[in-house]
């Protein structure tokens, strides 16, 4: 026996930011230094994000002005409650829709939910959005419910871990795990490249998963983790005063491509390449070239996570399960291995070995529109 993702289901903010219209937002804010004019446009044009969603709407300079943008496109920095003030009113419409989805495509009622992992880092809320998954979807007001926060971009999988454990533990447990980032709340003008970067990639975006023992789907096979020391201060969340703050220095794709083939090296049989999808996180462009070229793949094991990083961003926690989907949904052959990665803080590498089981894999995605939530 062993756990498998039956479904995965995503959702995003209807408001789409076009990458060059975001770029001259951040490149025209008037207290940019010398060094940061250099730095945005260098840093939004070689992303490789053509455009993401924000729950923000007045970051489209096209919307009407809000907190974080006035009527001039002079951007505001509020404080971090001001943030989480938004969160708490946006995100639980985002894990709601996500998880909804996926039950929708596994065809499983939601009364039938025994567990619920959240995931999230970038807000903090009780009650909290799994309370709103119970209370909006119907599930039974005994179901176990568990929390993993402000791990990163990585926490996508102690939470399958602890889906897998919960289902390999009772053969009638049905979990769902839902992923939901709010990352463009805690973006801010500035000219410290760390922050300049994360401006450039990041958007928000939830995605669910159903995970049982046996069925169809993508079956996770093995886990495993590796901390990377010496990149604890490469990479880093932090909470400050106007938003959470992410250290992203220019040296984690390099140790990244120094540390991921001996991270992912327990759940390979052989070369690398032999394993035809790979779902790797995109942090960024240079961490999929580094992750590429250090294990040796081709491109065409890179599509998915080239593709998620195209078209939203980087959605932290939630990123990896949208790489998984889309790879579904280009087709994955009965018995084709997998493997997904990704990177957080610490520098940590969390890696997962799957494989699709049966001939019907159900997945979905659904853009949410958050206007009435946000009104």
């Amino acid at each position: 026996m062993s756990a498998t993702i039956r479904a995965i289901g995503t959702a995003v903010p209807t408001t789409t930011l076009q990458q060059d219209a975001v770029r001259d937002l951040f490149s025209a804010q008037p207290g940019l230094g010398r060094l940061g004019s250099r730095i945005v446009p260098a840093a939004f044009d070689a992303s490789a994000v053509e455009h993401r969603h924000t729950v923000l709407g007045e970051l489209d300079s096209a919307a009407a002005p809000g907190t974080f943008r006035d009527a001039d496109g002079v951007l505001h920095s509020p404080s971090t409650g001001t943030r989480n003030d938004r969160y708490r009113e946006l995100a639980p419409a985002l894990f709601v829709e996500s998880a909804r989805d996926a039950l929708e495509r596994a065809g499983v009622d939601a009364a039938d939910v025994t567990h619920v992992v959240t995931v999230s880092c970038t807000g903090f809320t009780q009650p909290g959005p799994d309370l709103a998954i119970v209370a909006e979807l119907g599930l039974r007001r005994t179901v176990f419910r568990h929390h993993i926060g402000f791990m990163g971009c990585c926490a996508a999988f102690p939470a399958l871990r602890s889906a897998a454990a919960f289902a390999e533990a009772d053969p009638t447990a049905v979990v769902l795990v839902v992923c939901a980032e709010l990352c463009t709340l805690h973006v801010r003008a500035s000219d410290d490249p760390d922050q300049i970067v994360a401006n450039s990639v990041f958007g928000d975006g939830a995605a669910a998963a159903v995970v049982t023992a046996d069925g169809s789907g993508l079956r996770l096979d093995a886990f495993a983790t590796t901390v990377v020391p010496e990149g604890a201060s490469e990479m880093a969340w932090n909470i400050g005063d106007e938003g959470f703050e992410m250290v992203l220095s220019t040296a984690v794709p390099k140790l990244v491509g120094a540390t991921v083939a001996e991270a992912v090296g327990p759940l390979l049989d052989g070369p690398a390449a032999d394993v035809p999808v790979w779902a790797v996180h995109p942090g960024g462009r240079a961490i999929l070239d580094r992750t590429q070229d250090a294990l040796g793949l081709p491109d065409s094991a890179m599509v998915s996570s080239r593709a998620v990083l195209r078209d939203h961003g980087n959605m932290s926690s939630a990123t990896v399960l949208f790489v998984l989907r889309h790879a579904l949904d280009a087709g994955i052959e009965d018995g084709t291995p997998v493997v997904a990665l990704a990177f957080g803080p610490g520098l940590t590498v969390e890696s997962a070995a799957l494989t699709a089981v049966g001939t019907s894999v159900a997945v979905a995605s659904e853009a949410l529109d958050l206007a009435t939530v946000a009104s």
